[in-house]
């Protein structure tokens, strides 16, 4: 396995990280439009890990919004894998890309949603991933794999849904992802502050959004964002946290593969933050269009939003200013597989002192970037296979969980996942 990453921000930087301590693949092509990040990501691999480890990691420039380059940079290195870790909006060329290249994709977000133009908290317009799942018949003509959605959340949530139905219910009622946190960041004087651990561009567009629900006698729908606020019960010491409805790609993907009468996405954000994001909506700050602004220079051509990215600490440097754990799960109601009524919530928790300590990646990037890496493995290995666009759900759970939770020393990636049982 040869395998091309694009991006090396903060997952990006992760996935690298993570992959260095694996021995599955033959090739690391890290790449970035800003080519010293992708070098600064494979010195610290040399540093940390030796020049032999280090060998297998190669450093190139790439453009993500064109994908001839993507396509041409995938070539030169000889890529079977493209694996995307850049935002969203540059899904659609590097899927291009990748396919042209005849190399496998994965991703973890999918292509952007276009809200109904006329009743957009009730109907669906385009929904996330359907650009994707529109062009399956050319993935599987090709008899290429397009693996979307396979981060954390969507990902390793589409992996518990999936372990779910074949293993602990008979019957689904709901399956409700639900991610929360009791992360904390400080400035250098101690001073907590406004700073999200993940891409300010891809939350304003999830939170943005109007959220959309799938519903088994009415298919997907919208509500209004930060809708049905709830309360819940998150492990290892988070605790209650209120969570909302908010746009996500577990509801478009896993009603495809898994029979449930309800799948739902919901996080905690806290009223903080949903303040933040509403006055931006207010002020149009976050907007992607461009607007005309006035500089020095003359007038130039400028989104808001990236304003807004530009304007905040860049996520993959939170590390050091950031405490806390983040939790990323999937609540399932049903009746279990000996015919008695069942509540649980499967999760994943990921401790910022532990991932600092261990690849100074913050835990949030951290997280997300360890599900890739753990289905490269199994793609490398032949456990998982397939053609055509699909998301983690075709694929078997249990394989990937137990790759997860297996101690080091054994082969795995001693990542303990956990199950809760929560009717008394």
């Amino acid at each position: 396995m040869r395998i091309l990453l694009v991006g090396a921000g903060g997952v990006g930087d992760a996935i690298a990280k993570i992959a260095a301590r694996r021995t599955f693949y033959d090739l690391l092509v890290v790449t970035d439009y800003d080519l010293s990040r992708a070098e600064r990501t494979i010195a610290w691999i040399e540093k940390r890990h030796g020049s032999e480890v280090a060998a297998r990691f190669v450093a190139d420039r790439i453009d993500a919004s064109d994908p001839d380059d993507v396509a041409e940079v995938a070539r030169r290195h000889g890529a079977t894998h493209v694996m995307n870790a850049v935002e969203p909006k540059f899904v659609p060329t590097i899927f291009a890309g990748a396919l042209a290249a005849d190399a496998d994709y994965l991703d973890m977000a999918m292509s952007l949603s276009e809200p109904h133009p006329t009743e957009p908290y009730l109907e669906t317009g385009v929904k996330l991933g359907d650009d994707q799942f529109a062009l399956s018949g050319d993935w599987e003509k090709a008899g290429r794999l397009a693996l979307v959605g396979m981060g954390v959340e969507p990902g390793l949530s589409d992996v518990f849904a999936r372990y779910a139905a074949d293993h602990l219910f008979s019957e689904i009622d709901e399956l409700g992802t639900r991610d929360g946190a009791n992360l904390v960041v400080r400035d250098s004087d101690g001073n907590e502050i406004f700073a999200p651990s993940f891409s300010i561009w891809t939350t304003i567009e999830e939170c943005l959004n109007p959220p959309v629900i799938w519903d088994k006698s009415r298919g997907w729908y919208t509500t209004p964002p930060f809708s049905e606020p709830e309360v819940f019960s998150f492990p290892e010491g988070i605790g209650d946290v209120e969570c909302v409805n908010v746009e996500h790609e577990e509801v478009l993907l896993m009603p495809r593969w898994v029979d449930a009468k309800r799948v739902t996405f919901k996080y905690g954000l806290g009223n903080e933050f949903i303040g933040i994001l509403k006055t931006l909506h207010q002020l149009g700050l976050d907007k992607t269009t461009p607007v005309r602004v006035r500089s020095a220079d003359g007038p130039v051509e400028v989104a808001p939003r990236d304003v807004v990215a530009a304007s905040l600490p860049d996520p993959a440097t939170l590390g050091p200013f950031m405490t806390g754990k983040t939790c990323a799960g999937l609540w399932v109601t049903g009746v279990g597989t000996n015919n008695q009524r069942r509540e649980v919530y499967l999760y994943h928790v990921s401790d910022n002192e532990w991932t600092m300590a261990e690849y100074e990646s913050q835990c949030v990037v951290w997280q997300t970037a360890l599900n890739p890496v753990i289905a490269l493995e199994l793609l490398a290995g032949g456990v998982w296979s397939g053609t055509g666009v699909l998301g983690p759900e075709a694929f078997d759970a249990k394989a990937f969980l137990d790759l997860m939770a297996a101690p080091i020393d054994a082969g795995g990636y001693g990542q303990t996942w956990g199950l809760e049982d929560r009717l008394a």
